[in-house]
C-alpha cells in the first residue's frame, strides 16, 4: 500500500440471490485476495459485508463482487455506507443475524459436474453417495424453514454433520465451505427402499434393488427434491399402461427422464435452444418433437397419439444412480417420471402420506430422511421461435421473483382455479408460487393454504390487499374473500377494501405487460385467447382483443358469440362444440362430418334443442373452444381426457403441413352488438367443405392456424390505424401453441409492431396472478413519490 493512501471501512449490504449460492465463501476468498480485513454474514435482507483497507482496494473489491460472483448468484443492489475504521488484519464469516428485511431464496439446482465426477470416483469418499452436493448445486427452496439461509434454517438441521463434513464446511479452500447441504455416507441422509411384506433395504442396497425392480417392470415411488415421482421403464409398454391405469391419467402424456443428451437425441429432435434448456441447471421438462423410429422405442402409452414428448435430464444424484454408473448391470435407459399423485391431486411429499396415498399406485417406495419442507413439481417449457416459453413454472424457477415495471403495495393475488399459481408482491418485485394445481378438491385447497403461508414467510411480504378473479364460482376467489375479511378484521388492510377483483383477460394482458417491463404509460393492443374466462357481461370470454393498460381496458374486438352447450360438458366434448359452431354457421349436420357421427343420435337430439332454445347453454367468445371445434370437425379429437387435448393434437398436425400450405381460411368481421366482432362462421363453413371434399386433417389444421394469424395481424393493423398504438401483447393459454405464437410474433414484428410475449411466466392461467397484482396493487403515480416500500430490493 502507498504510504499516502488512507484506510477506509465500509458497510456493504448486498441484496439479491446471495444466500445458498456460495456467496459468503466467495466474499471471504475475494477479501483475502484483495488484502482486506472485516467480516461477512447473512441477514434477513441479504449479505452484510464490513470491509476495511485502502480505498483503491475496496473499490476493486466492490467491482469484483459484480464481475466474479458465483454462477448461481444474482446481485440486484449493493448499498454502501462509510463507517469508522477499527483496524485488524483478519477477515471472517460471522454467524447469521435474523434481522427484518428480505432476501431471495435460491431455487433447487441440478447436481453440478464436479459433484457428478465425485459421485462416480471410487477413490472419493462420496462415491455413490445419493445426496452429494456443494455450494453450486442441490436442494434450496424445498428445504428452507427460515431465513437467513443457513443450515439451522433448513431441514438439513435434523442431520448433524460428521467430523469430516464439518471440517470441509469450515475450510475456506474447500468447495463445500459453508455449503448448507453438505453431507456424506457417515452423516446422511440415507436412502431406504420399502416394499409390502419385505424388510427395508438401505443405502447402496436400496439403489441396486430399485434398479432391478424397474428393469423387471415395477412401478416405484421415488422421492425427489420437491416430492415423489412415480417411475417405471419408459420402454416397457405393459408397465407404462399399468401406471396410466392406476394413476387415472387418461391419455395425458407422461414425462420421460434420461441420463444425458445423447439418449435424449435418440427419442426426440433437438434444436440448440432445446438442448440448452435440457442441460440448464434448472432442468425443466422440455416438450420436444419425437424422432421417428426412435431406438429404443418409447412405449406407446407414454404419450398416446402425440407427436411430441416431454423430456428432462437426471437432476439429482439418486437419478444418476438409478441410470447406473460404470460397472453397474444394464438397467432402463429412460424412465417415466410423473408426479406422485392421483390425477388432479397435489404431489405427495410427506413420507408417511406417500406410503398411504400412493399405496394403490406404486409397488415400492424409495425414500430418504431429508425432509421436504416445500412441495415443488417439475417445471415444463417449450421453445417458440427460438425463445423459451414457460408452460409450468415450478422447480428450478420458483421462488425467484419477477421484477415489476412499477411499484406495488404489499399484496397477495390468488390467480385462477386452473393450473393455479398465486403471487405475493411488494415494492418492485413479485414472487410467483410453485405450481399448485387445479383447485377442485380439498387436498389442493389445503396445499394452496400451506403454500401461501410459506411464500409470505420466506419473502417477508405482509399483504395489505388480496386480489382475485371476478368469476363468482372460483374456489380461489372464495378463499380470497375470506382472507380479505381476516385482513380487514385485523386492521392490516388500512384504508379501503382488502379485496379487489380483476377481470380475467385484463389480467392476462397485464401479465404480459408486467413481465416485459412495460410501464403502462401507453396502452397496448392485447390479444387474450384462452378457453374460459368470466366476462364483464356474464358470458364466457376467451377470444378478446383489448386496448389495455394497468388502470382499465376497452373490449375493442372479440370472437363472435356462439353457444357453449352444457357448460363443462361442452368443454369435455369438442364434438358438441363443433356441432354448435356448425349450427351457428348454418351448416347442416352431415353424417359425413366426423363430429356429427361422434355424437350419438340421442346426444344430437338434445344438442339440437339446446342450440335452438339456448337452454343449458352459455354464450362464449372462446378461441380455445373454437380450436376444439375445428379439431373435432377435422376428425382429430372428439372427447378430451385433459385440458386442451384437442387443440394440442391439432397443433401438432398443423406443424406437419404449415410450410407447404397452399391457402388459408378467413374470418369475417361483423358488428352485431355494436362492437366489431371476428366472425368464425366463414371458417367453419370452409372447414366443413374441406372435410367433405376429403382434405386431410394436417392441411386443415395448417389452414386454420394461418387464418388465426391473419386475424391477429389484420386486427392489430386496424387498431393501430385507429389508435396509433404499436405495441401488441399476446397472452392466454392458446398462446402456448408454438406454431401459432411463432407465426404471430413473426408477422407482427414484420409489420412493425413491438410484441410483448411470455418468456418468464406462462401465458395460461398459471401466469394470471402476476397480472392481477400489476393491476390491483399498483401504486398510483400521484402517491408513488411519497410511498416507498421499507423492504424494497431496489435502491
Amino acid at each position: 500500500m502507498r504510504a499516502s493512501e488512507a484506510r477506509h471501512r465500509q458497510l456493504l449490504l448486498v441484496r439479491g440471490l446471495v444466500q445458498g449460492v456460495g456467496f459468503r465463501p466467495f466474499v471471504y476468498a475475494l477479501a483475502r485476495e484483495c488484502g482486506l480485513s472485516g467480516e461477512v454474514g447473512n441477514t434477513g435482507d441479504g449479505v452484510l459485508i464490513e470491509i476495511e483497507g485502502p480505498g483503491s482496494a475496496i473499490t476493486g473489491f466492490a467491482g469484483l463482487l459484480l464481475t466474479r460472483a458465483p454462477p448461481l448468484a444474482r446481485i440486484d443492489d449493493i448499498g454502501t455506507v462509510e463507517i469508522p475504521s477499527r483496524g485488524g488484519t483478519d477477515f471472517v464469516i460471522r454467524d447469521s443475524q435474523p434481522t427484518a428485511g428480505r432476501t431471495l431464496v435460491s431455487p433447487d439446482v441440478a447436481t453440478c459436474a464436479d459433484c457428478l465426477d465425485e459421485l462416480g470416483d471410487p477413490a472419493n469418499r462420496r462415491y455413490r453417495h445419493p445426496f452429494i452436493s456443494c455450494t453450486n448445486c442441490g436442494p434450496r427452496f424445498t428445504i428452507v424453514t427460515a431465513l437467513p439461509y443457513d443450515r439451522p434454517g433448513t431441514t438439513m438441521a435434523e442431520l448433524p454433520l460428521c467430523g469430516s463434513c464439518a471440517a470441509e464446511y469450515a475450510d475456506p479452500s474447500d468447495r463445500r465451505f459453508h455449503a448448507q447441504t453438505v453431507a456424506c455416507p457417515d452423516c446422511g441422509p440415507t436412502l431406504t427402499l420399502h416394499r409390502p411384506l419385505e424388510p427395508a433395504q438401505r443405502g447402496g442396497a436400496a439403489i441396486s434393488e430399485t434398479r432391478r425392480l424397474l428393469a423387471a417392470g415395477a412401478i416405484v415411488a421415488v422421492k425427489g427434491l420437491g416430492g415423489y415421482h412415480l417411475a417405471c421403464d419408459a420402454t416397457d409398454e405393459p408397465t407404462v399402461a399399468t401406471l396410466r391405469k392406476r394413476k387415472d391419467r387418461g391419455d395425458k402424456p407422461f414425462a420421460v427422464m434420461v441420463a444425458d443428451l445423447d439418449t435424449a437425441r435418440q427419442i426426440a429432435e433437438l434444436s440448440a435452444g432445446e438442448a440448452a434448456l435440457l442441460t440448464d441447471p434448472r432442468r425443466p421438462v422440455v416438450l420436444l418433437t419425437r424422432r421417428a423410429g426412435s431406438d429404443p422405442a418409447l412405449a406407446a402409452s407414454v404419450a398416446p397419439g402425440r407427436r411430441d414428448v416431454g423430456v428432462m435430464l437426471a437432476y439429482t444424484p439418486v437419478h444418476h444412480l438409478l441410470f447406473g454408473l460404470p460397472g453397474d448391470a444394464p438397467g432402463p435407459r429412460m424412465l417415466v417420471m410423473t408426479s406422485g399423485n392421483l390425477a388432479g391431486e397435489p404431489i405427495a411429499f410427506d413420507d408417511q402420506q406417500a406410503r398411504t396415498r400412493l399405496a394403490g399406485l406404486a409397488d415400492a417406495w424409495l425414500g430418504h430422511d431429508r425432509r421436504i419442507q416445500v412441495p415443488c413439481d417439475d417445471s415444463v417449457v417449450r421453445v417458440a421461435a427460438g425463445v423459451e416459453l414457460p408452460v409450468r413454472r415450478s422447480r428450478g424457477y420458483a421462488p425467484l421473483p419477477v421484477a415489476l415495471p412499477l411499484p406495488v403495495r404489499p399484496a397477495l393475488a390468488v390467480g385462477g382455479d386452473l393450473k393455479n399459481t398465486f403471487c405475493v408482491a411488494d415494492g418492485g418485485y413479485a414472487w410467483l408460487s410453485a405450481h399448485v394445481g387445479d383447485m377442485d378438491d380439498l387436498a389442493t385447497l389445503q396445499a394452496f393454504e400451506r403454500a401461501t403461508t410459506q411464500l409470505q414467510a420466506i419473502t417477508g411480504v405482509r399483504p395489505e390487499l388480496i386480489v382475485a378473479d371476478r368469476h363468482p364460482g372460483y374456489r380461489s376467489s372464495a378463499w380470497a374473500a375470506k382472507a380479505a375479511d381476516r385482513l380487514a378484521a385485523s386492521g392490516t388492510a388500512g384504508d379501503g377494501s382488502a379485496l379487489r377483483r380483476v377481470q380475467h383477460h385484463h389480467a392476462h394482458i397485464a401479465s404480459a405487460m408486467a413481465e416485459n417491463g412495460h410501464d403502462g404509460a401507453e396502452p397496448v393492443i392485447g390479444f387474450a385467447f384462452d378457453g374460459t374466462g368470466y366476462g364483464a357481461d356474464g358470458a364466457v370470454w376467451g377470444g378478446e382483443v383489448l386496448i389495455a393498460d394497468y388502470d382499465d381496458y376497452q373490449r375493442a374486438t372479440h370472437l363472435r358469440y356462439s353457444w357453449l352447450p352444457g357448460g363443462d360438458a361442452g368443454v369435455r366434448n369438442p364434438c358438441r362444440m363443433a356441432l354448435s359452431h356448425l349450427h351457428s354457421a348454418g351448416v347442416e349436420w352431415d353424417p359425413a362430418l366426423p363430429s356429427v357421427t361422434a355424437c350419438s343420435p340421442a346426444e344430437r337430439s338434445v344438442l339440437a334443442r339446446q342450440l335452438q332454445t339456448g337452454l343449458g347453454c352459455s354464450r362464449t367468445s372462446s378461441m380455445g373452444r373454437l380450436f376444439d371445434a375445428v379439431s373435432s370437425l377435422a376428425g382429430v379429437c372428439h372427447r378430451v381426457a385433459y385440458e386442451a387435448e384437442a387443440a394440442m393434437l391439432f397443433e401438432a398436425l398443423a406443424g406437419e403441413a404449415i410450410s407447404g400450405c397452399d391457402r388459408r381460411y378467413a374470418f369475417g368481421l361483423t358488428g352485431d352488438d355494436g362492437t366489431l366482432q371476428a366472425d368464425p362462421r366463414p371458417v367453419i363453413a370452409a372447414v366443413a367443405a374441406d372435410v367433405l371434399a376429403g382434405t386431410g386433417a394436417p392441411l386443415i389444421a395448417a389452414r386454420f392456424h394461418l387464418a388465426v394469424v391473419d386475424l391477429v395481424a389484420g386486427l392489430a393493423a386496424a387498431l393501430r390505424a385507429r389508435t396509433g398504438l404499436a405495441t401488441v401483447a399476446l397472452s392466454g393459454g392458446v398462446f402456448l401453441n408454438v406454431v401459432l405464437t411463432s407465426l404471430c410474433v413473426q408477422r407482427l414484428q414484420d409489420n412493425g409492431f413491438r410484441v410483448l410475449r411470455h418468456r418468464l411466466v406462462p401465458p395460461s392461467d398459471a401466469g394470471l396472478a402476476l397480472g392481477q397484482i400489476a393491476i390491483a396493487a399498483r401504486i398510483r403515480a400521484s402517491s408513488a413519490s411519497a410511498t416507498k416500500s421499507s423492504t424494497s430490493l431496489t435502491k
